[in-house]
């Protein structure tokens, strides 16, 4: 987005990283953690009076992964699983996060679960706790991806439709989201 931060950009004068937190918050699953990078104050302001956990992540320009391990170091030891919702997700809704969140429980805690876009993988995922450590090990500009597929844990789809691999990236994508460029 040349150096804008999409995150900050507005659907319904609503920033992009408020929509995506507060259905989470409002889905009531356990706690909401925000990881902050580029611009933390700015996001911490986008998600003031949401019920979370802002935690910021220092070594944002070394890639996604130390968001996860940021992320990571901040969960209650009573969680059994991580929810990792992508902040410019803008369509995935509360109703979506609660039927990967039923799938999460109705398999014990102990599958991965995925949202699917017309079968194929897509985001959010849930980790179970028993990856916790792998996640922790993963370095670069990258997710939960490989620790997924290398991890022997079951899988479990849930299919979402086309929001599971839709993301903000470009002006167009926001645009066909409904936004506009706001204030990032």
């Amino acid at each position: 987005m040349s150096g804008f931060n999409k995150l900050l950009s507005t659907i319904g004068n609503v920033p992009l990283v408020r929509i995506s937190t507060a259905e989470a918050v409002y889905r009531g699953e356990g706690p909401v953690i925000v990881v902050t990078g580029h611009m933390a104050h700015e996001i911490r302001n986008a998600v003031t009076g949401l019920s979370v956990t802002v935690v910021h992540n220092d070594e944002y320009a070394s890639g996604m992964s130390s968001s996860v391990r940021a992320a990571l170091r901040a969960i209650p030891e009573d969680c059994n699983g991580m929810l990792i919702h992508l902040a410019d997700m803008p369509l995935v809704t509360r109703a979506h996060l609660a039927s990967m969140i039923e799938a999460f429980t109705l398999h014990e805690g102990i599958a991965i679960v995925r949202a699917t876009a017309f079968g194929r993988f897509g985001n959010p995922v849930i980790v179970p706790r028993s990856l916790f450590s792998d996640l922790s090990a993963i370095d670069g500009d990258v997710g939960a991806r490989e620790v997924i597929s290398k991890s022997g844990v079951p899988i479990v789809s849930v299919e979402i439709g086309h929001v599971a691999s839709f993301d903000v990236d470009t002006i167009d994508d926001l645009k066909a989201a409904g936004g506009d460029l706001g204030a990032g």
